[in-house]
């Protein structure tokens, strides 16, 4: 096997990243980052609040710390122009769905935060599955080796 670059990652790489790219890798990260200082919050209160059950409150801050790694794990391979980063970065958008739609059920000042997560993780498939972010990942579908 050659190291040399073929001329199929040549084509992927060449060119500037298409904006919609970037825009996903955008808010993939902002749902990183989002995550991340909920976890850090749930820590925090753990260790400092009066929670029902410590252990459980630092469990979770350490999971939604743990959780916040995919989304910017997939931002980082989007901007890079990493085929396999949209997996994940797909993959939390769908998770974030059913979060969104809990927290629109909820009678509470969660339902301005459930609205921001539907609306970004929509926007996120819809840029996703975008044939211009398809093909600057060098994605490509069924049946078209060639």
């Amino acid at each position: 096997m050659s190291n040399a670059p073929t001329a199929e990652k040549a084509d992927v790489t060449d060119g500037p990243r298409p904006r919609r790219l970037t825009y996903a890798a955008a808010l993939s990260g902002l749902e990183g980052l989002a995550l991340a200082v909920g976890g850090v919050w749930m820590l925090v209160r753990g260790f400092t609040g009066s929670p029902d059950d410590r252990g459980q409150a630092v469990t979770g801050g350490i999971t939604v710390l743990v959780l916040a790694l995919l989304p910017l794990l997939a931002a980082r391979g989007l901007l890079l122009r990493r085929s396999w980063s949209r997996g994940p970065a797909v993959i939390t958008q769908i998770m974030a769905l059913p979060v969104a739609y809990n927290l629109l059920q909820a009678d509470s000042v969660a339902i301005p935060a459930g609205i921001a997560l539907a609306v970004v993780a929509i926007a996120s498939l819809v840029l996703l599955v975008n044939s211009a972010t398809t093909r600057a990942l060098g994605i490509r579908g069924p049946g078209r080796s060639g």
